[in-house]
C-alpha cells in the first residue's frame, strides 16, 4: 500500500464550501460543497448498480454538464474510470471496451446509441448518465485515496498505431497538479477555462487542478472563440489550455487587440507549433506558454516559465520541479528521442508488460539548448528519411504556415525512386486565396534546404486531426483520393 490522502473534493467542500467550483458558460454555478454532495449521490447510485472498488467503468460523453460530478463520483465509488474518445467509431470503441475489460458503460443521451452498438457483443451493462439512480440510499464511499491506486485509464491517441490504455494513479494526477503549480505559480484569483474534452488528459488535468487547488473553472461544451474571449474580458478567466488550431482561431477573433492584464496564461500543447503563430501572439502581448506532455505523463511534464516566454520563443521550457527529462543525444542542439521520469509518469499500460527502463521513451524527438530548454522537433515515426537525411515535417509545416494565405499545413513522406522518401505538403488556404506554386517555391528558397522542400502540394479543405486536435500525418495521403486537387 502507498501513501494515503483525504479525498480532495471533501477537503475543498470543508475549506471552501461556498466558493464556485464550476461555472458553466451559460452562467450556472456549482460550489465545491454542491459538487461534493452531487458526486456522492451519484456514487451511491453507482454502488446501487453494483459498482465496487476496482470495477472498470467507462464514460462516453461530450463535455456534458453532469460529467465533472460523474468523474468525482467514480472516485468516491472506488471505480477505475475508462475515458472514451467521443469521435471513435463503434468498432473502435468496442476494441477499447473489451481491451480495458469494462463492466459498466455510462453515456450521454446523445451517444447512447453508439454505446449500444459498440457494446452489443460484450458482457457490459449500459446506462445513460441520467439513468443513474440518486435514491439508492447512502452506502459507504471512499473518503481517502491510496496514491498508488489506479484512478483512470485513457487511451493513447493512436497517431502512430493501435491505442493503448494508459493507467493513471491518484498519485500521478496529484503530482501533475502540484508540479504545475510550482512551475506556474498559484494565485487566489486564478480561474481556468476548460475547452478541451475531459476524456483528453489536457482537459481532465484542469478538473484535477480545480479540486487540488480549490480553483474555479469555467466549463465549456465545445470550443467557441467568442465565448472564450467573453470569459477572459468579462468573467476574469486567467488561464486557458489550447492546442495550435484553437490559438489560431482565438488570435483571428481578437484582431489587433490584446487580453486584459489579469489574463496570465495561454497554455499551449499538442506538439510542435509554427513559429509564426507564436510570434503573432507575442506581438499582441499574449502570454503563451508552450508546454510538452502526453497522456503517459498525466498532462504537462515540461513548460516554459513566464520569465522566459519571449526570450525562448518556440521552446517547451524545462522539466517541472519533480520531473526529469533527457534527450538521447550526446551534445547540445543535437536531436534525439525525449526521455522522461517523474511521479506524474504512468508506470504501465493496461494488459501490457511494464518496461524495466528507468526513463520512459516518449517517441518524440527534440533537443536542448545550452540552458537546458527543450525544443520539440517531431514524432520519431513521422520523420522522413530522404537520401539519408532526416527531414522533420513540423519544421517544414512551420515555414509553410508563414506563407501568405496558408491557414495550416501538414507534411508527410511519400515514396520516391531516387531518394527513398520526399516531403509532400497538404495546405489549407484562406477563402478566395489564389494558389501559386512558383511563388511558394521562391518563398522557400532561402528558408529550407532543397531536400526539405515539398516535391508536391495538395490543396485540401481541412487536415486530418484526432479528438485532441493533433495532426494525424499518416492519414494525409488519403486526402489525395478524397479531393484529387493536386497542384
Amino acid at each position: 500500500m502507498g501513501e494515503k490522502i483525504p479525498h480532495w473534493l471533501d477537503k475543498q467542500a470543508e475549506t471552501n464550501p461556498n466558493k464556485t467550483a464550476i461555472r458553466q458558460s451559460d452562467g450556472e454555478i456549482v460550489t465545491f460543497k454542491e459538487l461534493r454532495n452531487e458526486s456522492r449521490q451519484i456514487a451511491y447510485g453507482l454502488r446501487g448498480l453494483g459498482v465496487r472498488k476496482g470495477t472498470h467503468i467507462a464514460l462516453l460523453a461530450e463535455n456534458h454538464k453532469e460529467v465533472p460530478a460523474f468523474i468525482h463520483a467514480s472516485s468516491y465509488a472506488g471505480a477505475v474510470l475508462v475515458l472514451l474518445n467521443t469521435r471513435l467509431t463503434p468498432a473502435e470503441l468496442a476494441f477499447q471496451l473489451e481491451d480495458a475489460e469494462v463492466q459498466f458503460l455510462f453515456t450521454s443521451n446523445s451517444l447512447k446509441g453508439r454505446g449500444e452498438e459498440a457494446s452489443q457483443h460484450l458482457p457490459i451493462r449500459q446506462y445513460s448518465l441520467e439513468e443513474i439512480p440518486r435514491d439508492a440510499g447512502e452506502s459507504d464511499v471512499e473518503e481517502e485515496f491510496d496514491l498508488d491506486d489506479v484512478y483512470t485509464m485513457m487511451y493513447t491517441s493512436g497517431t502512430t498505431g493501435n491505442p493503448k490504455a494508459v493507467m493513471h494513479t491518484y498519485g500521478n494526477h496529484w503530482h501533475s497538479a502540484i508540479s504545475s503549480a510550482l512551475n506556474m505559480g498559484l494565485h487566489e484569483e486564478d480561474q481556468w477555462l476548460v475547452c478541451l474534452p475531459l476524456f483528453h488528459v489536457g482537459g481532465f488535468s484542469i478538473l484535477m487542478k480545480s479540486v487540488v487547488y480549490g480553483m474555479t473553472i469555467e466549463y465549456m461544451g465545445t470550443f467557441d472563440e467568442k465565448i472564450i474571449q467573453e470569459a477572459i474580458f468579462e468573467r476574469g478567466i486567467t488561464h486557458v489550455s489550447v492546442v495550435t488550431v484553437m490559438l489560431r482561431r482565438l488570435l483571428d477573433h481578437l484582431g489587433e487587440a490584446s487580453y486584459p492584464e489579469h489574463f496570465r496564461c495561454m497554455l499551449l500543447g499538442g506538439g510542435p507549433v509554427p513559429k509564426p503563430l507564436l510570434e503573432r501572439a507575442a506581438e499582441r502581448r499574449i502570454p503563451v506558454f508552450q508546454t510538452y506532455g502526453m497522456t503517459e505523463t498525466s498532462s504537462q511534464i515540461a513548460t516554459l516559465d513566464p520569465s522566459s516566454a519571449l526570450r525562448k520563443l518556440g521552446s517547451a521550457g524545462r522539466p517541472l520541479s519533480t520531473a526529469q527529462l533527457l534527450v538521447d543525444a550526446e551534445k547540445e542542439y543535437e536531436v534525439g528521442e525525449i526521455l522522461v521520469r517523474g511521479p506524474m509518469v504512468s508506470k504501465k499500460y493496461y494488459n501490457r508488460e511494464a518496461s524495466d527502463e528507468a526513463f520512459f521513451r516518449t517517441g518524440d524527438l527534440g533537443y536542448k539548448d545550452e540552458e537546458g530548454f527543450l525544443y520539440v522537433v517531431d514524432r520519431v515515426k513521422d520523420v522522413i528519411i530522404s537520401g539519408g537525411e532526416n527531414v522533420y515535417p513540423a519544421e517544414i509545416e512551420s515555414v509553410l504556415s508563414s506563407f501568405p494565405g496558408v491557414i495550416e499545413a501538414g507534411v508527410t513522406g511519400i515514396a520516391n525512386e531516387k531518394w527513398g522518401e520526399v516531403p509532400a505538403a497538404f495546405l489549407v488556404l484562406e477563402e478566395h486565396t489564389l494558389w501559386n506554386q512558383e511563388e511558394m517555391e521562391r518563398f522557400l528558397e532561402d528558408k529550407l534546404a532543397k531536400y526539405k522542400r515539398p516535391h508536391v502540394y495538395h490543396i485540401v479543405p481541412e487536415l486530418p486531426r484526432n479528438a485532441s486536435n493533433k495532426l494525424v500525418r499518416r492519414r494525409l495521403p488519403s486526402l489525395v483520393e478524397e479531393h484529387k486537387d493536386e497542384c
